[in-house]
């Protein structure tokens, strides 16, 4: 059967190692493969199936430095994994079987206990036996934190699977960010991270496991694992298995592209992943160890996984040049170790390194040589779907003069004496154009006097800090201050809602005020959710910043994720889940359709944000955080090309979020027992999830902070700025012979 296309030119900056404990480690799998009954009988496997797919190989190539015995163990679990996956596949994906899939993975976690001293079950198929061997035979040794880190992340891989079954039954092919964030948990990196922790005895400790630069080289490695293993498994996975969980497909359908132009960017996309890994490994990861106060091993051992992490890229990919499960050329004697020796076969990867870092420099060079206030022009923006009505607030007079009331007692409109802004930040005239109160009577239509002004109060203040960093910080460049600014937040936030220090600034004398009318109200855990909504709003600030710095515009999969917390999604929803009251158990809000409604619903909002600010944010403030420009950095297209791109993306999104709505949530009713009081609530969460969205819209469409007259009235220094050039835009992007790969422009053609 021909390829349906060449597999592009891969980045792979690290040379592949091979394990010497290779052959023991096949001896071992293979009889612990019999063991369980995974080979003779099972019917998933045959022996010449099994040594095919040379699992051993694998584990050798992304665990080179494993002693013996780990590398035993680290090889049952991918040995387990696979036949998981085929096992699923034959049993439910072939003749799709929901009710059977999920009795068949809730039996599962059980036998994968946090909990050392709790009992396990009976296996009663091969994968059950497997995982109760390999738990325990895993975790005694480790931490408690790391038990429940690799509980989770094996849960996933298994309950996601569930996710690309219900996709097959309908024949749907996700779009790129649910596909991304999706493919995450059911491909399993997550879970391959965990192992490296293991192997490598490099256990990262668990009070910076959940920080955003862990969370990122975690997320990174995971997506550059899982698109090149879709490149590699095109041809199995859509043409032999009717899979529909594939990126190469995915961009085929969503960018209308023909299988090899879609394979190219999905390996754009690749190596802007790994590129992200690089970036946070190099500049994130070590102020952790002072925020911290991480200790000389600790250190070490957060070294030790981020270089498990590159082992397992390079390895990975050398493993998929040979074995036999994917689309790759190679024959059975190239798949045999050493088998080529010259520069240009397989195994030689060391040799490509400097090839590789050539290849990818003009996709590299892009992200750092954007020319800040770049004259953009008017855009023709696209069409924006919204199938809910905005309902307004009768309040919405009453919240406008109470808004402009409290924005001038909280000093939001007023020079702060001996402050960094002589002429202040906002005046009343910027207040009244930006009509906060309008977005909060359409996103919040139900509220009551007090807390539609809370809720227009809190947008005021978001906004206020949102335009205050890049205008204090970002120009000066002091990020130092701007992280005890923001360290000082948390000040005017007590959990227990007690007293707070005299305020300094009008940013802090404005959250105290916020904090005290909102939080004093709360339940405790209610409050510790919505400060942490808050933070990771202000924590975002800070990344926008590091790049603003840098000059550099964000990976498009790390700026989609971080978007949602500059926008202050969290923050606003959660104004709207005020009153909720225990109706609903946590479990229904961090349940699949619960997130990925929520999820699309901020991603909807974030990108019709860009849409509407583009101009104001690239040509009128110099800002790199916009999604039209990411997306034109990413595709090397033009910027009608990256609106109409977004555009799409936001479609897709409000098209995910009714999929989402209606198909998927009303199966939670059944799965959590709901009575008639929890039904309800959640439906009416669902209603203020569409009010949001909608009230949103309007407020673009109604509010004077998008317009060209108001762009020139709030930014008179603007054509000043616009001369101001950053000595790498002069930088220019190699081109010629041999870089197409790196160009998309030709594909793209006919707040």
């Amino acid at each position: 059967m021909p390829q349906p296309f060449v597999l592009p030119a891969f980045y792979v900056p690290y040379p592949a190692r091979l394990n010497p404990h290779l052959e023991s480690a096949r001896e071992h799998s293979k009889e612990w493969a019999r063991r369980m009954a995974m080979i003779e009988g099972s019917g998933v496997w045959a022996e010449s199936d099994f040594d095919a797919h040379d699992y051993a190989l694998l584990c050798a190539y992304t665990h080179p430095d494993a002693p013996g015995p780990e590398l035993d163990l680290v090889t049952d679990w991918y040995v387990w994994v696979f036949f998981f996956d085929d096992h699923f596949l034959d049993i439910f994906k072939r003749t799709p079987d929901m009710a059977g899939a999920k009795a068949y993975l809730d039996r599962l976690p059980a036998f994968m206990p946090v909990d050392l001293a709790q009992e396990v079950p009976e296996p009663t198929n091969q994968v059950e036996a497997g995982l109760a061997d390999l738990w325990r035979r895993t975790v005694p040794q480790m931490s408690e934190g790391y038990r429940r880190r690799f509980h989770e992340s094996t849960r996933h891989l298994l309950e996601e699977s569930l996710w690309e079954l219900s996709n097959i039954s309908a024949g749907r092919v996700a779009n790129p960010i649910e596909y991304i964030e999706m493919r995450r948990k059911v491909g399993g990196a997550p879970w391959s991270a965990n192992l490296i922790e293991h192997a490598a005895g490099a256990e990262v400790p668990d009070v910076i496991a959940a920080s955003r630069p862990m969370r990122v080289l975690r997320d990174c490695f995971a997506d550059a694992v899982h698109l090149r293993n879709d490149l590699f498994s095109y041809q199995r996975e859509i043409e032999d298995e009717g899979e529909l969980s594939n990126a190469v497909l995915v961009l085929e359908r969503f960018l209308d592209l023909a299988p090899q132009e879609a394979a190219d960017a999905v390996n754009d996309l690749l190596t802007s992943r790994l590129h992200q890994f690089e970036h946070t490994a190099l500049t994130e990861v070590e102020p952790l160890f002072e925020e911290f106060g991480l200790d000389p091993a600790q250190r070490l051992a957060v070294f030790g996984y981020v270089k498990g992490l590159q082992d397992w890229q390079s390895g990975g990919h050398e493993w998929h040049l040979r074995s036999s499960r994917y689309m790759n050329g190679a024959d059975s004697a190239s798949r045999a170790v050493g088998a080529l020796g010259g520069p240009t076969g397989l195994g030689t990867s060391a040799a490509q390194i400097a090839a590789s870092l050539a290849g990818t420099l003009p996709q590299r060079a892009r992200a750092y040589g954007h020319a800040p206030f770049r004259p953009v022009g008017r855009l023709r923006l696209p069409a924006v779907p919204m199938p809910f009505a905005t309902t307004l607030s009768p309040h919405l007079d009453a919240a406008r003069a109470h808004n402009a009331a409290w924005s001038r007692r909280m000093g939001l409109l007023d020079p702060e004496p001996g402050g960094p802004l002589p002429e202040g930040l906002w005046n009343a005239g910027q207040l009244a154009d930006y009509d906060f109160a309008l977005c909060a009577a359409g996103i919040h239509p139900a509220a009551s006097p007090e807390q539609l002004d809370l809720v227009t109060d809190w947008l005021t203040w978001g906004t206020y800090g949102d335009d205050y960093y890049p205008v204090v910080f970002g120009r000066s460049g002091d990020l130092a201050a701007a992280r005890i600014t923001t360290e000082r937040f948390k000040l005017f936030m007590p959990l227990d809602a007690g007293a707070v220090p005299p305020p300094l600034t009008a940013l802090e004398r404005s959250l105290a005020d916020l904090w005290r009318r909102t939080a004093g109200p709360m339940a405790p855990a209610e409050r510790r959710r919505f400060r942490a909504s808050i933070e990771d709003m202000c924590a975002s600030w800070l990344w926008e910043l590091a790049n603003q710095r840098l000059n550099r515009v964000p990976d498009p999969v790390d700026y989609i994720e971080m978007r949602r917390k500059t926008f202050g999604s969290d923050l606003t929803m959660s104004l709207t889940r005020i009153g909720h009251g225990d109706t609903l158990p946590d479990e229904v809000y961090r349940s699949r359709p619960v997130h990925g409604m929520e999820v699309a619903a901020q991603d909807f909002a974030c990108l019709l944000n860009d849409v509407f600010s583009y101009r104001k944010e690239i040509e009128f403030e110099g800002d790199l955080h916009n999604a039209v420009l990411v997306v034109q950095n990413f595709l090397d297209c033009g910027p009608q090309q990256a609106m109409d791109v977004v555009g799409d993306l936001m479609a897709a999104r409000m098209a995910e979020f009714q999929h989402i709505t209606e198909h998927q949530l009303p199966s939670l009713f059944t799965e959590f027992d709901l009575d008639e009081p929890g039904r309800e609530m959640l439906l009416r969460y669902v209603r203020e999830l569409r009010d949001w969205m909608a009230g949103i819209l309007t407020w673009h469409e109604g509010c004077a902070r998008y317009t060209d007259e108001a762009l020139v009235r709030h930014h008179p220094h603007a054509p000043a700025a616009a001369a101001v050039r950053h000595p790498w835009s002069a930088w220019t992007i190699p081109s010629g012979p041999g870089l197409s790969a790196a160009r998309l422009t030709s594909l793209l053609g006919g707040h």
